[in-house]
């Protein structure tokens, strides 16, 4: 609840760790005081529940959309958290937009409204960039508006943007590597569809990393959705093709793994392994706590906020792919093979 008492400078200067005068310049909104500075001492504000004056309030420098796929898994929260939290920083306001709401607008009715509202550039996660299947000219089409954006997730050579993407092929070696060294054989995947690139090079990493040794035949490989059903379905297959192993595009689908093991009568990770992927913030507090593969969600975010503001400042922001290295994060879920 925000309080109407008078603002104690005191009090303010305290939990900001700064002097008394600096946060009076703040307050009646004077120059001299450093960017972070003054985000120190508005955050003091809202901690301690006070209203920012309205000479506080930075006037926004420009409307940024933020379009994401959906926001029940908990990795797009993560990314739109870091983003919204760095465009803010400088001043830009971001605005949000989801395109798998029920009855919600698809992607480009989504960008055709925020545009016409005024924003005046955008970031893409997981959009329709990342759909072989889809037609890329509405990016040109975006463009030739004169409206910047960079690209998360799905690297498409027919778009000239900015991309950034974690190295999805290193994520899938690594989770094979970590069931290798577990003494697992017979490895599966759960994943995507392929149309989609994070899913493609996900299974191009795995095919590599598998080989020809995988135990009674070729390495088995799912196509399903990135959700928890998805991965029960995939799952269930995989086991039945006799996997020890189960690496997964998302950690929904590792969860929905779990599940379809013990449906199976099996236990995780004592007959079976299960490796998710992106590192949501619950994977500590599930059962078991989930190995995944970890996303670098604020590296990735901020060199997409950072290749945007570049953009709109009129710098020119090369067309090309940062790729940001994953991590493999050892938990509960994944032990040493069965016999």
């Amino acid at each position: 609840m925000t309080s109407h008492a008078p603002a104690r400078l005191a009090d303010i200067a305290a939990q900001a760790e700064v002097s008394e005068a600096t946060v009076s310049r703040v307050l009646n909104g004077k120059s001299g005081v450093a960017t972070a500075t003054r985000l120190r001492v508005l955050a003091a504000l809202d901690v301690l529940g006070y209203e920012r004056p309205a000479r506080a309030r930075q006037r926004s420098a420009g409307l940024v959309g933020l379009v994401v796929p959906e926001l029940t898994n908990p990795i797009f929260p993560a990314f739109a958290q870091v983003i919204e939290q760095a465009l803010a920083g400088y001043g830009y306001t971001p605005v949000l937009g989801s395109t798998q709401m029920p009855g919600g607008a698809t992607e480009d009715e989504l960008v055709d409204q925020l545009v016409g509202r005024g924003v005046t550039g955008f970031i893409f996660l997981s959009g329709l960039h990342a759909d072989l299947s889809a037609d890329p000219g509405r990016y040109t089409k975006l463009a030739g508006r004169s409206v910047p954006f960079v690209l998360i997730n799905g690297f498409n050579d027919r778009i000239s943007a900015p991309f950034v993407s974690p190295d999805d092929r290193a994520a899938a070696v690594m989770a094979v590597g970590h069931l290798r060294e577990l003494g697992h054989r017979r490895i599966g995947l759960a994943v995507g569809p392929s149309r989609f690139v994070p899913a493609r090079r996900k299974a191009q990493g795995f095919a590599e990393a598998v080989g020809a040794d995988n135990g009674a035949g070729p390495p088995p490989v799912e196509h399903t959705l990135f959700t928890v059903e998805g991965g029960h379905a995939a799952a269930l297959a995989l086991l039945e093709a006799g996997c020890t192993g189960i690496v997964c595009g998302s950690d929904m689908m590792a969860l929905g793994a779990v599940r379809a093991a013990r449906e199976r009568g099996l236990e995780v990770p004592r007959q079976v392994s299960v490796v998710g992927y992106d590192d949501s913030v619950l994977n500590s507090f599930t059962d078991p706590p989930l190995t995944t593969v970890r996303q670098p969600v604020r590296a990735m975010a901020n060199a997409a906020v950072q290749a945007l503001l570049e953009a709109l400042g009129g710098s020119p922001v090369a067309d090309t792919e940062f790729v940001f290295q994953p991590e493999l994060v050892v938990r509960g879920s994944t032990a040493q093979a069965p016999g």
